[in-house]
């Protein structure tokens, strides 16, 4: 097995601001309605940009999600007729078209959960997404698996990952001198027919408040290939190392980029923020 290891300095996000602005969004779109051709609207009047519902009906499971549809005189894309093909004939969710989502389950004291299929270049890949308690985050379940059609065994993929927000905030909380969490607050795996890789994220508070952030990667070959893995690792060591420390730097930079153009907004100020960027995202100023 080969271990990558490299440590980022990131902005704190304070975790009030974070719990109230998703309990304004959930508000939000909680209290919204399938305006005319699909369009979701807010309470307010105003409708999401570049959303509608393609099938289904809103917020109710099986409810589907896409794109606004091209402007009248304009051709509609292959993607566009497949998804208003599917919402005038009900087809199943096997026909699930690109760029369009559906919604497993919509309970906002409880649970969001939501699925999307989407094929590209000969690539099928299932995305399954999971938020426990919306409207005071404790957790986030990704899932993901991949295959091309035809392409046997070596096309195929998976993998899941999970945010416990708990933990990561029950982390972040601890005295800088104290030891790090025993359990990485991020986890996740990935698995192919010929390897497997495992990434953790494990944070620490650091002395002038900002968070220190531990990414580890650790991938190890499968069945009879494992010595030809070792040896492939033995030559890819560098540039799997380079990338883990560009990626985790680069991540790191646009996280706390964004941080510093936030306005930390509260109570009616935030939830008008907020619907603007739904309804406006390009005139919309920084929450």
């Amino acid at each position: 097995m080969a271990r990558f290891a490299h440590t980022v300095t990131v902005a704190a996000l304070d975790r009030g601001w974070f719990e109230e602005a998703a309990d304004a969004l959930v508000d939000l779109l909680d209290a919204s309605r399938e305006g005319p051709d699909g369009a979701v609207v807010l309470a307010d009047g105003r409708a999401v940009d570049g959303l509608r519902l393609l099938k289904g009906r809103h917020l109710r499971p099986g409810a589907r999600y896409g794109e606004v549809p091209a402007a009248p005189g304009t051709a509609a894309t292959p993607t566009e007729a497949a998804d208003g093909s599917a919402r005038a004939s009900g087809a199943g969710d096997s026909a699930a078209a690109p760029s369009s989502v559906v919604l497993r389950a919509w309970r906002p004291s409880h649970s969001v959960e939501m699925e999307s299929l989407v094929v590209e270049d000969g690539l099928s890949l299932k995305v399954g997404l999971r938020l426990s308690g919306p409207r005071r985050p404790r957790a986030v379940e990704l899932s993901l698996s991949g295959h091309q059609p035809g392409g046997g065994s070596l096309y195929r993929f998976s993998g899941r990952a999970k945010a416990d927000l708990a933990a990561w905030w029950a982390a972040v909380d601890r005295l800088p001198s104290a030891p790090p969490a025993a359990r990485a607050p991020v986890a996740g795996r990935a698995v192919h027919r010929l390897a497997k890789a495992r990434l953790t994220l494990t944070p620490r508070p650091a002395e002038d408040g900002s968070w220190r952030i531990a990414v580890v990667l650790s991938v190890r070959g499968r069945w009879l290939l494992r010595p030809v893995g070792a040896v492939v690792l033995l030559f890819a060591r560098g540039p799997l190392e380079r990338g883990l420390r560009e990626a985790a730097e680069s991540a790191a930079a646009e996280w706390n980029t964004a941080l510093a153009e936030l306005t930390p907004l509260h109570g009616e100020a935030l939830r008008a923020e907020i619907a603007d960027a739904l309804t406006d995202p390009d005139g919309a100023a920084t929450l």
